[in-house]
């Protein structure tokens, strides 16, 4: 109950799916939460779960795509918790699912706007405060499509991959500060966000055995999967852990 005692955390997309289970993880293992989202409505609702179960933690509805709100919520929470020693860049979108030569400008740079922009944004105002304090953790949510390719959803695709070497980058950029900056690579993860999708197949049953049988596990992985994870890369259990790759994906990309 106290792997992340003492410690600050932003999730951003926190609201739902993967964010909101890590959001309840770590104020669950210590950590004061600050749960960053445009959904307000679920969003306050994690909050007051966390709260209920005696945890600590405070919502804010951020864009990350936003230079000026990312800059303003950071500010805020170290002035709530004090300086943020756990970013978790979690806020991602899918995108058009379309071949590249069908795309347009505006799609492509609207996945990259969120899932890379965002990333840098949010790590570009985290790290000052990580170093005031002495230390951190920034945790890159990633994906299998950041380690492998698929013929399907270009702009998240290249927003995956770039977002695994920014960890690395940074991973040695900020080792001298005693920032850790690490990826994580979920496989097809039972989230609202998958079941919303499956659910315009024709047949979702048969659409959800056919992704699961991807995994050699033989199922999809659940969300606490991927935040224990994160819980991991955020407490000092993980501290000669920097630039690496933690795959979550049920053997996925063991083919």
């Amino acid at each position: 109950m106290d792997r992340l005692q003492g410690k600050v955390a932003l999730v951003t997309g926190g609201a739902l799916g993967i964010g909101r289970s890590v959001c309840e993880l770590m104020a669950r293992e210590g950590a004061a939460v600050a749960v960053a989202d445009l959904d307000q409505e679920h969003g306050n609702e994690v909050v007051q779960e966390i709260r209920e179960r005696g945890g600590k933690a405070e919502f804010w509805k951020l864009d990350v795509s936003d230079e000026a709100q990312v800059k303003l919520v950071l500010h805020q929470i170290e002035l709530k918790f004090g300086p943020v020693t756990v970013l978790v860049n979690n806020a991602g979108i899918g995108g058009a699912n379309k071949p590249t030569h069908e795309l347009t400008l505006e799609e492509w740079e609207k996945v990259q706007a969120v899932n890379v922009k965002g990333v840098f944004l949010c790590t570009k105002y985290a790290i000052p405060q990580m170093r005031r304090a002495g230390g951190g953790s920034v945790i890159h949510m990633s994906s299998i499509y950041g380690i492998v390719g698929a013929p399907d959803v270009p702009p998240y695709h290249a927003s995956k991959g770039a977002v695994t070497m920014m960890a690395k980058t940074d991973a040695l950029i900020y080792a001298p500060d005693r920032i850790r900056v690490n990826s994580v690579h979920p496989g097809f993860i039972w989230t609202p966000m998958v079941e919303n999708h499956l659910k315009t197949m024709p047949d979702p049953d048969a659409a959800r055995a056919a992704i699961s049988s991807l995994h050699p596990l033989g199922h999809m992985g659940q969300p606490e999967d991927i935040g224990w994870a994160c819980v991991y890369l955020a407490s000092d259990e993980s501290k000669f852990v920097t630039g690496a790759q933690i795959v979550v994906d049920g053997g996925y990309t063991c083919r």
